[in-house]
């Protein structure tokens, strides 16, 4: 069973978006595009706000994925969890699509004998370790998030030492929001390695405003310039793609 390239989105934020349109309906859109949008909520010692709280409910429960408010000290655990369960909750999808197809509607690995479920879900770990996975990163950096960047930096590169012990291919990009002249702006170009962020994020220029919304549309986007440049090589060019996007 072959469960393809599993792309998903990873949004860091503080709190509400201010500026563009409803980031739900664009975490659906993405959702639609066959891209998992997950969130997590950074806090440092004040609560987030029940409404920044649903936005981010919000957002992952429209993006198929799942969300996780943490305060800044736990943040590089829980970047590591929630991407590792969003990818396994997005493979379960898959192997339920599967399921449906061979044994009829009501089939899933939950309706699956005991001996069964254990077997199917041995193989869900296994893709877990093996399938490509393409993680687009969105940053918030808005003014509340300046004292957080230390840290969500440091959590990125454990991320990327977590994920590069699969087996499996992992490519990285990163966008922040605001950008210095647009309201997003790419801050890595698609790398199988994150360590390129140390030297950048300290550059890092933080504003008011919380474009949220367009953040996400213009992760979609970016997603689908990659799929259609690949679409234009010859196969053998793949690699030469990965490399120089």
């Amino acid at each position: 069973m072959n469960a393809g390239t599993l792309k998903q989105i990873l949004l860091i934020t503080d709190g509400c978006s201010n500026q563009g349109g409803d980031p739900a309906a664009a975490a659906a859109l993405a959702r639609e595009e066959g891209i998992t949008v997950n969130v997590i909520g950074v806090m440092e010692r004040d609560i987030i706000d029940e409404k920044g709280a649903k936005e981010i409910q919000d957002i992952a429960m429209s993006g198929g994925g799942v969300s996780q408010i943490v305060y800044t000290r736990n943040l590089s655990q829980t970047v590591q969890m929630v991407t590792r369960r969003a990818m396994t909750q997005t493979i379960q999808g898959v192997v339920n699509r599967e399921l449906k197809q061979i044994l009829g509607d009501s089939a899933s690995i939950e309706a699956l004998p005991p001996e069964k479920r254990g077997d199917v879900l041995e193989v869900v770990d296994e893709l877990g370790e093996t399938v490509d996975l393409e993680i687009l990163i969105l940053v918030d950096t808005s003014a509340s998030m300046k004292p957080k960047l230390p840290t969500v930096k440091e959590a990125l590169l454990d991320l990327s030492l977590s994920l590069n012990a699969r087996m499996g291919n992992n490519q990285f990009s990163v966008f922040v929001f605001p950008g210095k002249r647009t309201e997003v702006e790419k801050l890595l170009d698609w790398t199988p390695k994150l360590e390129s962020l140390t030297s950048i994020f300290p550059k890092l220029q933080v504003g008011g405003i919380t474009p949220t919304g367009p953040a996400i549309h213009e992760a979609i986007h970016y997603f689908g310039r990659k799929r259609q440049l690949r679409g234009l090589l010859p196969h053998d060019d793949e690699r030469y793609f990965e490399e120089s996007i």
